[in-house]
């Protein structure tokens, strides 16, 4: 099976560059996103109308490439997690992750017996459709497995410390927009109170080893908090790119 590179470099304490897909899921794209020099792709399912039929796809043309598919499931459900992966992704990316307790049944749901609950099928999509010793197959499908919780509420926020000490867990990601919501403070991601939830999550990942993910709206901000200690780094999503860098390029033809 298929390593995750990605994977391998954060834990190894590198960084690495990827962007998020909501849209744009053409056959080509996860080879042009290799060309852009992108290490992952981070499928959005909850916030767009991606199906799972979509996702396989993306995850077969994605297969050859030194691009690591990760997933956000439309919800924390068993069902959607234990079927992407078997689809095979790479990693998944649960929302609104608000305790320890959730997030141990989150990683349960990634690892097979006696580890987990992961049901399991073998000679599919994830291991290539190929033979092999099952046992192997599992520690390999394990292994590979990037696991993220989202930190995205006041009550995630409390409790970050205890989330990022779940076994399992490989780091949090950093849901500015809705925290911003659920600290009371809609859409202002560079207020006082986003920057003290920053710092507080930056430290927890720190104290046990984990590693923080962020989605930069702009290179600035990706440059302030990589500064900070983000070390997986989406750049922008496909249809803000694609807009951002159409209308600045007719605006200057205009001009």
């Amino acid at each position: 099976m298929r390593d995750n590179p990605v994977k391998r470099k954060l834990l190894a304490g590198e960084t690495a560059f990827g962007t998020m897909v909501f849209e744009l899921t053409a056959p080509g794209l996860p080879a042009a996103l290799v060309a852009a020099g992108a290490e992952f792709a981070l499928y959005d399912m909850e916030h767009s109308g991606l199906s799972m039929e979509e996702m396989k796809r993306q995850f077969s043309y994605a297969r050859g490439l030194e691009l690591v598919p990760i997933v956000r499931p439309p919800g924390k459900q068993y069902q959607f997690v234990s079927r992407l992966l078997d689809l095979g992704a790479m990693g998944v990316m649960l929302p609104m992750v608000e305790s320890p307790e959730e997030a141990a049944e989150i990683v349960s749901w990634t690892r097979y017996p006696p580890a987990g609950v992961r049901g399991a099928m073998f000679g599919g999509a994830h291991d290539d459709y190929a033979p092999g010793d099952i046992a192997e197959k599992m520690r390999a499908a394990e292994a590979r497995t990037l696991v993220l919780a989202m930190v995205e509420t006041a009550a995630g926020l409390e409790a970050v410390e205890e989330i990022v000490a779940v076994d399992g867990v490989d780091g949090v990601h950093l849901g500015q927009f809705d925290l911003s919501l659920s600290l009371g403070v809609p859409g202002q991601t560079d207020h006082p109170k986003i920057a003290a939830g920053i710092e507080r999550m930056l430290a927890a990942c720190a104290r046990r080893g984990k590693f923080a993910a962020c989605m930069a709206p702009s290179v600035e901000i990706g440059r302030a908090w990589m500064a900070q200690g983000f070390r997986m780094v989406s750049y922008g999503y496909d249809v803000g790119l694609l807009t951002g860098a159409l209308s600045d390029g007719i605006a200057r033809l205009k001009a």
